[in-house]
């Protein structure tokens, strides 16, 4: 996220007044991400007998792509951190620079009899983030903001590829997909307060603007995957 939005380290996830002033440009010369529905990966991975399973999906800053897929279905936890770069620059006043090598990025545990890894990946294409901007997504730039898929395993990398290309193939998008796919990057949970950040503050301005659509877009585009309720990381209480 733009650090006009965001808290610093340390600092508590209530925005003062003078960040939305100076958040004003930002937003008036940005444009949301449009929801685009692509059509499911022709090849999804084969149902075993695990019953949790986990991946890792960056697409710009980690407060909407968080709060999207903490509104599916099957989705057990979604947790907001760091991946593709080393243990000591997982913070977020480092990454913030876009030299450290890190994506803002989602840790998804999920159960792949009630969501399938191939239906989160059609989410993610069509309504979590634009796969066609390179390094950004609407006011954030840097290559902490690139979309990014850090498969899990061997299959989840052969799926990714191959469903990259096939959008790719159908022109799905009017652009190239630049999302990368990283395998065997370590991922870093967030600091606290970046977790449930869209739950905590859905009327923050930059939430409002940017990421309630995406929730809105899955609701809309995926009824049958839509839950009213998100699974949280910690508690609207806390």
């Amino acid at each position: 996220m733009n650090s006009a939005f965001k808290p610093g380290a340390g600092v508590v996830t209530l925005l003062v007044a003078g960040a939305f002033a100076a958040a004003s440009f930002a937003i008036s010369a940005s444009t949301a991400e449009e929801a685009r529905l692509v059509p499911p990966p022709a090849v999804d991975e084969k149902i075993g007998g695990s019953t949790a399973e986990t991946t890792v999906l960056a697409g710009g800053c980690f407060w909407g792509v968080q709060g999207v897929f903490q509104h599916v279905e099957g989705v057990e936890s979604a947790v907001s951190g760091y991946a593709g770069g080393a243990a000591a620059t997982a913070h977020y006043n480092m990454t913030t620079r876009g030299d450290t090598g890190h994506a803002e990025s989602v840790r998804i545990t999920f159960d792949p009899k009630r969501v399938s890894y191939g239906k989160l990946l059609q989410i993610f294409f069509s309504v979590a983030h634009d796969p066609t901007e390179l390094n950004y997504q609407g006011p954030d730039r840097g290559t902490q903001y690139r979309s990014a898929i850090f498969p899990q395993s061997g299959e989840q990398a052969r799926i990714a590829k191959d469903y990259i290309a096939q959008l790719s193939a159908a022109h799905a998008f009017d652009a190239p997909i630049v999302t990368a796919i990283e395998p065997g990057a370590a991922f870093y949970r967030a600091e606290d307060y970046h977790q449930d950040y869209l739950a905590h503050n859905p009327d923050q301005r930059y939430i409002a603007y940017y990421d309630m659509p995406k929730v809105k877009n899955l609701e809309r585009l995926f009824p049958d995957l839509y839950r009213a309720k998100p699974v949280l990381v910690g508690s609207l209480t806390n």
